[in-house]
């Protein structure tokens, strides 16, 4: 196995939909492309068939999160961390500790040994003494015994290490207990180091006169250890109202309580397993074995106390240990069994068992440390509450598109209860539907965003089209900057620059952004140009239509242009032929006419608005994966280009198809309507453009109750669109359950 370099410290992640996590998960090289196409497609989870064959009476399998802690660097490694857990604050909780342990250099860790213990015990024997001399005497043949059980071990390195013999008094009883000290190398070894103490039994019950009772190991693996420490900067601690030598002291107070007190302590040290625990199941060990290690350990002295170790250096920084027996694996069939656990181990991107103990140690100091620094400032149920939230918000029925408003503005309530949750949904959807139905708000200028129900792609070679608006799909506003220039602020998308309004190579939107103001005459004017996206953009949806069409309303606002929808489609249709080359004119008239249209490319274009009877709903569905239709466009142009007769039938078949789904609109025939756009995808997929997550997407859609689904704009990625009048919360309902983004739109 060989090791990849990652960067651990990713921001944001928790905005983005699970399809965005793993794009970008395989974009960045942390996931294979099997990797992908597994958590995809739902194949990583363990089937009952496959449980049946782990344990008894099997019913079924039961899921848990599997979810990524970053911002990880041990011993100057950068790791991304594979956390299995239902509890929502532990993840984002060591991921946050850290970021901040990092600010000190992150974390530096030792492993002492890496030994398991297996013991015989002995009852019987008259001569204690003169028996355990008697083994000690025979060690290196017993301890070949148990090599030649297992060569292959030996093979790798491992094998016994080791022969320890111990004389306890048990209550009545007196016993030896022979002790193997056996390396399992990268094994987890429990079953291994079970059949070496079967195999010297019979050898030892010669040798002490004995007979053998227990052969077994023991989960007190303190001949397997790990010590991980940690520094924090004074300035890094500082924050919420609190300086940094307060929070230190808060730390290193929270700590004696759990070093003096046991009632304390078990609280303490079950922080530290609620990080360690979820890496453990990830990976497919026996978590159960790491507990009860961990646990013992912290009473070896007699009294159970803290696991860690907290106090102020010689520079007055935070300092933390951790010190705990810890013995996992990273080979062995056990390991397998779990489909999720090798994908686990491939993200972690470790190359053996000791590797995988410093992770642990790490993890568990981090979550230590996080568990504390709250208690000690701000407290723990605050934290709690907001990621309680989540779960909540969940529950009450939040769409996609308002989760996050939902979350925030239940958090403020400080009611973190259902019904309230209902009554912010409510409240933030009927506002919502007001704003959508004004065309200005607070001084924005608004334009429409579009899907296409039929004809993509054959549009831009003269066939018909039919695309429907999406209402306020962005907004921008003009005023005066604070300093000279050309200022461009798209909060949504971090943008905060200034645009150069000469020279080259820059990005699509510069030079969209700069040929809209050559053409009104504005290039010399100060301005600031603030962009309010409410449709994701690369998705198909005419997101740079709609921002162009957008900005050029707002210059005429704040400018008093006096521009007609005929200009202002005119100047649209010039930034998007910057932005994808080859351009129909369909994206921009929707953005700036806002109608239901059938429409054909030309000088003028060919535009019929079309009226139905009754609202038709659309749920669309977000890939997650970018559609850019520069790209798309260009595919199906070196097709075309290829074999122009072929191609030129495809389109005539797509034109064919859109002028039948407006008798079906004029109708009002939605199951005729269906049926076109499962036929028009096939023809779009002919014309390789569509992709995994959309099939996926189209699937799930007609799978739940959608009368059609298909791709609609580009493809490549991007959205899909799926005619649902009566399935519309069941649709939505299983995208989000396969990690898709979701919301509606109406044609009216």
């Amino acid at each position: 196995m060989s090791s990849k370099k990652i960067n651990s410290r990713i921001s944001g992640f928790y905005k983005k939909s699970i399809t965005e996590r793993l794009k970008f998960l395989l974009d960045e090289n942390i996931l294979s492309e099997q990797d992908y196409q597994l958590f995809m497609s739902g194949s990583q989870l363990l089937k009952s068939s496959d449980a049946d064959k782990m344990i008894e009476n099997v019913i079924g399998v039961f899921g848990l999160p599997f979810a990524l802690g970053f911002n990880f660097m041990i011993n100057g490694k950068d790791y991304i961390i594979p956390m299995v857990v239902e509890e929502p604050s532990v993840v984002a909780a060591v991921s946050a500790a850290a970021k901040v342990i990092r600010d000190g250099g992150g974390f530096i860790s030792e492993t002492m040994e890496t030994l398991l213990v297996g013991q015989i015990q002995l009852v019987g024997i008259e001569d204690m003494e003169k028996a355990k001399q008697a083994v000690l005497d025979k060690k290196a043949e017993i301890m070949r015994i148990a090599d030649d059980v297992h060569p292959e071990i030996v093979q790798f390195g491992g094998g016994a290490r080791d022969l320890e013999v111990r004389v306890i008094q048990a209550e009545d009883q007196e016993m030896m207990i022979v002790q193997l000290l056996v390396d399992t190398v990268d094994a987890m070894g429990a079953n291994l180091v079970n059949t070496m103490c079967e195999a010297i039994a019979e050898t030892l019950e010669e040798l002490s006169g004995g007979k053998a009772f227990l052969k077994i190991l023991s989960n007190l693996a303190d001949r397997s250890l790990v010590k991980v420490k940690c520094r924090i900067p004074l300035e890094s601690l500082a924050g919420k109202g609190f300086s940094g030598e307060q929070v230190r002291d808060g730390v290193i107070l929270a700590y004696k309580f759990a070093a003096a007190d046991p009632y304390r302590a078990a609280t303490h040290n079950k922080g530290i397993m609620n990080g360690i625990d979820p890496v453990v199941i990830a990976t497919g060990n026996d978590w159960r074995a790491v507990e009860a290690a961990a646990h013992a350990y912290a009473a070896k002295d007699g009294k159970y106390t803290s696991l860690t170790k907290w106090y102020a250096d010689e520079n007055g920084d935070l300092t933390g240990e951790i010190e705990l027996p810890i013995r996992v694996g990273i080979v062995g069939g056990s390991l397998q069994s779990n489909p999720s656990a090798p994908i686990a181990r491939r993200i972690l991107n470790i190359e053996s068992s000791r590797e995988l103990m410093d992770v642990l140690g790490a993890v568990g100091l981090a979550q230590n440390f996080a568990a504390i620094r709250a208690l000690a400032t701000e407290g723990i149920q605050r934290g709690h509450m907001s990621l309680h939230a989540r779960s909540v918000v969940q529950a009450a029925g939040a769409p996609n598109e308002i989760f996050e408003q939902v979350v925030q503005e239940l958090i403020k309530s400080k009611d973190i209860k259902i019904p309230r949750a209902k009554e912010i949904i409510e409240k933030i959807t009927s506002k919502k539907q007001s704003v959508e139905s004004t065309s200005y708000t607070d001084g924005l200028s608004s334009s429409f965003g579009k899907i296409i129900l039929f004809g993509e792609h054959a549009v831009v070679y003269g066939s018909h089209a039919i695309a429907a608006p999406i209402p306020n799909a962005m907004q921008a506003r003009i005023s005066k900057p604070v300093h000279k220039g050309l200022n461009l602020f798209i909060p949504e998308w971090q943008i905060d620059e200034q645009i150069e309004m000469q020279g080259e190579s820059h990005p699509s939107i510069h030079n969209a952004l700069v040929m809209i103001l050559n053409e009104l005459d504005l290039n010399k004017e100060d301005m600031k140009i603030e962009v309010y996206p409410h449709i994701p953009t690369a998705v198909g949806l005419g997101g740079s239509a709609s921002m162009a069409v957008a900005i050029i309303r707002a210059l005429d606002k704040f400018f008093n242009k006096n521009l007609s929808d005929e200009q202002v489609n005119e100047l649209a249709f010039k930034s998007e032929t910057i932005f994808h080359g080859t351009a129909s004119g369909i994206d921009n008239t929707l953005a700036t006419y806002g109608k239901f249209m059938l429409f054909k490319k030309g000088s003028p274009p060919f535009m019929k608005n079309l009226v139905v009877k009754n609202p038709i709903r659309f749920v669309i569905g977000l890939t997650g994966v970018e559609g850019l239709t520069v790209q798309t466009v260009g595919r199906v142009r070196e097709l075309w280009q290829s074999n122009k007769s072929r191609y030129q039938h495809i389109f005539d078949d797509i034109d064919h198809i859109v002028m039948q789904a407006v008798e079906a609109i004029e109708k009002n025939d939605l199951a005729e309507l269906g049926n076109l756009m499962d036929i028009n995808q096939g023809l779009l997929n002919a014309l390789q453009v569509s992709g995994p997550e959309i099939e996926q997407l189209v699937h799930i859609a007609r799978a739940h109750g959608a009368l059609g689904s298909k791709l609609t704009g580009g493809g490549g990625g991007g959205a899909v669109i799926a005619l649902c009048p009566a399935a519309e919360d069941k649709v939505m309902q299983a995208m989000h359950e396969a990690g898709f983004k979701s919301f509606t739109t109406v044609i009216e």
